[in-house]
């Protein structure tokens, strides 16, 4: 019973270690993010706007401050990602065997990379559509006239999500390696799995047919991407 007791605290203790490590460095990182921001916002609204004639305003004094804060914060988050990352599964490491933190140790930076690809795809690719579909019921009797509020606030949160649900492939592939789920079983729920995305896509994006689109397809095909893998991962296993 006393080695179960040290043993938890010690747990514990590795616990608070790991999340104090991750509060320090986004911390650190914000001062920085924040001096960041304005130059960042910027670029971030021509990206968005492209070409169209389109004007953004703010209606309260401390409305772009509090959006520069907001951008630092999302800044902050993307840079130390990968830090942060590190931490968690240097955590879970001595509960896994030899073979599996050879694994984990391996994904870390994939897990890095398709949150950065997934920010990025976001940005230069779904948003310029989402603006260019609103702008589209344009007339000359309806203006297109966006709070910068809205704009920028859709960007932050679109971006995150994307970056987390990019996550997917590597989450599949995972699941299947470890033998928690096997190839076949995932495969065979493939109908569940994309009315499971389209149902979430639904909750985490704003109340419309195109952003919820824009998410459900692209995590679709990263889902299909992961059991592409999986499925070269048993290949080999069988052939080995």
């Amino acid at each position: 019973m006393e080695d179960q007791d040290e043993s938890l605290i010690l747990h514990l203790e590795a616990l608070r270690s790991m999340l104090l490590k991750c509060i320090i460095a986004l911390g650190v990182g914000l001062v920085p993010m924040f001096l960041a921001a304005p130059w960042c916002m910027n670029g971030l609204i021509k990206v968005i706007i492209g070409g169209n004639d389109v004007s953004l305003n703010y209606f309260s004094p401390m409305e772009v401050f509090i959006l520069q804060i907001k951008i630092a914060v999302v800044l902050d988050l993307i840079i130390c990602f990968p830090y942060i990352a590190r931490q968690i599964w240097k955590f879970l490491l001595p509960a896994l065997y030899e073979n599996e933190r050879k694994f984990v140790k391996s994904i870390v930076l994939t897990s890095s990379g398709l949150f950065v690809i997934g920010v990025l795809f976001c940005i230069f690719f779904i948003l310029p559509l989402i603006i260019n579909f609103g702008i589209s019921f344009s007339t000359s009797e309806i203006k297109a006239v966006f709070g910068v509020s809205n704009i920028i606030g859709l960007a932050l949160m679109l971006s995150v999500i994307f970056g987390l649900m990019f996550q997917f492939p590597l989450i599949t592939y995972s699941l299947i390696r470890s033998g928690i789920v096997s190839y076949d079983t995932i495969k065979n729920k493939r109908p569940y799995i994309f009315v499971g995305i389209l149902i979430v896509a639904g909750i985490l994006t704003p109340p419309d047919v195109v952003s919820q689109l824009m998410l459900t397809i692209p995590t679709y095909l990263l889902f299909e991407a992961g059991l592409f893998a999986s499925r070269k991962y048993k290949r080999k296993n069988q052939t080995g």
